[in-house]
């Protein structure tokens, strides 16, 4: 009898090891996304013991059910059950969002705008190998970050001595080489060890590399040369070597672009840079110039108060009208940081993409002067910086003490740069699309035509060269061969030169 009322303890308890063994078993798998036989064998025993225990409530009878041991149990039961629930969810959501609260003041552990915003368009998977030993932790937790905002963004750690194959299909050099895979791509992002001294992931580096790799061109970006513009070389007195680099991690390709010497401007210019030039254009560049513009062309203009390049027919085209006058900052924020009043600082922004990330930030723009646009049919413009109502534009600097003249100068708050578009009538891109397609046409033709000739010629060649071989010995029989090939070669070359 003693036995029997052993058992029915157990049996009566027998829901607290089988609760305890189910949770045990449910919360790992729904943390780690895996099923293991651990966790299975959990599962499985505590369902068994907890269907024992209902089975035994059942053959017990109602008598059970009524007595308020019972009753407190089950709402014990109950309560426990749903707590353990409860903290099983909030762990789940916790691993599988990792929500972060940055609290440092320069938001270090933040990714930026625009990273954030890359990561977040990715519609095909992106994954970084990291070929090394180990891995810096802090790049691990950058790694994480960009995976938080992105699925489809993945990151493995690779050790080139145990993963041969792998190293070898992407040819990795040294140790401490960061390469990123997308689709069938591999690009080389950074690395980590240099003269045996370590370096951190750069996030700068990582999302350049990421939207470069999805691109499935390279834009071309040309600066205008032979006016005195700045150059792309360092130099002491000012140059575009910082903006280029910059550019060319992002994934653009910048060259240089005379348009004397070129002889026009080339057809893949996806953007020209015009800036600061000293001299004035010859009319035949701001022809082109002006065409290249009307046709869909972006242009980039970075013109100096008081030079005339002589780009007034393109300023007319969009409806800008530039001022000599030199812009004053008479807030006095200049001296703060020992610049003077011909150095506007600008905080306020327009809407554009341009500038969607300069919010609540401080720009400055040394000899500045004031843009302003009028109304031009199909024409839309946008500010990007404008000024406070404390500047105004100075037209006389020869004085000791600058201020503001209502009868000469300007009063603020005036732009200092624009954006404008435009829309391209139909017509012009339909005339754009059929003239390419004619002067494709006619090289084809060109080519077949030449094709056609020089195959004559070495049939001819062949026939006359044959003829001549009955009587002449095996050694002119190579020359014809071998003039077969230069005239083949020649004729596919200046095919390859004009397609």
């Amino acid at each position: 009898m003693q036995k029997i009322n052993n058992y029915k303890i157990i049996l009566k308890y027998l829901f607290v090891p089988g609760l305890i063994l189910t949770v045990a078993g449910l919360v790992p798998i729904f943390l780690t996304q895996t099923q293991t036989i651990l966790y299975l064998t959990l599962v499985i025993v505590g369902s068994v013991f907890l269907f024992i225990w209902l089975v035994y409530l059942l053959v017990t009878g109602r008598s059970f059910w009524q007595k308020r041991s019972t009753q407190i149990g089950t709402n014990a039961f109950i309560s426990t059950l749903s707590l353990l629930t409860i903290l099983a969810l909030i762990n789940f959501i916790a691993v599988r969002y990792s929500p972060r609260i940055d609290l440092t003041e320069n938001q270090l552990y933040t990714l930026s705008l625009q990273t954030q915003e890359i990561i977040k368009n990715l519609d095909k998977p992106t994954k970084v190998y990291v070929f090394d030993k180990e891995i810096n932790p802090r790049d691990e937790d950058l790694l994480e970050n960009y995976q938080r905002y992105n699925d489809n963004f993945k990151f493995e750690l690779v050790d080139p001595d145990k993963q041969v194959a792998l190293t070898q299909q992407f040819n990795v050099q040294s140790l401490g080489d960061v390469y990123l895979e997308y689709e069938d791509k591999k690009q080389l992002v950074q690395t980590l060890i240099s003269f045996n001294q370590r370096e951190t992931l750069s996030e700068i580096e990582l999302t350049n590399a990421i939207a470069t790799i999805q691109k499935d061109y390279i834009p071309k970006i040309y600066v205008l040369q032979g006016h005195g513009e700045y150059s792309l070389e360092a130099n002491p007195e000012g140059s575009l070597s910082e903006a280029s680099k910059s550019l060319e991690s992002k994934g653009y390709e910048i060259k240089t672009l005379n348009i004397v010497q070129n002889g026009g401007i080339p057809d893949d210019a996806n953007v020209i840079i015009i800036a600061s030039p000293k001299r004035e254009l010859f009319d035949q560049e701001v022809t082109a110039l002006q065409e290249y513009s009307k046709q869909g062309g972006n242009l980039l203009l970075l013109l100096d108060p008081n030079i005339d390049p002589g780009l007034d027919p393109i300023l007319k085209d969009w409806g800008i009208k530039l001022d000599n006058r030199i812009v004053i900052d008479g807030s006095g924020a200049g001296n703060i940081v020992g610049l003077g009043p011909t150095t506007p600082f600008i905080t306020n922004y327009g809407n554009h993409p341009i500038t969607e990330e300069f919010t609540n930030s401080i720009s400055f723009y040394p000899l500045s002067r004031p843009v302003d646009t009028i109304e031009v049919e199909n024409v839309q413009g946008t500010s990007l910086l404008v000024t406070s109502e404390q500047m105004w534009a100075e037209s006389n600097l020869d004085s000791e003490e600058v201020t503001f003249d209502p009868q000469e100068d300007i009063s603020g708050p005036f732009d200092l740069g624009v954006a404008l578009t435009r829309t391209i009538p139909s017509e012009t891109v339909e005339n754009q699309v059929k003239e390419d397609n004619k002067a494709e046409a006619e090289k084809t033709d060109n080519n077949q035509e030449s094709s056609a000739k020089n195959n004559g010629d070495i049939d001819n060649t062949n026939k006359n060269e044959t003829e001549k071989n009955n009587d002449s010995p095996p050694k002119e029989t190579d020359k014809v061969t071998d003039s077969n090939k230069d005239e083949t070669e020649n004729s596919n070359k200046s095919q390859s030169e004009e397609n």
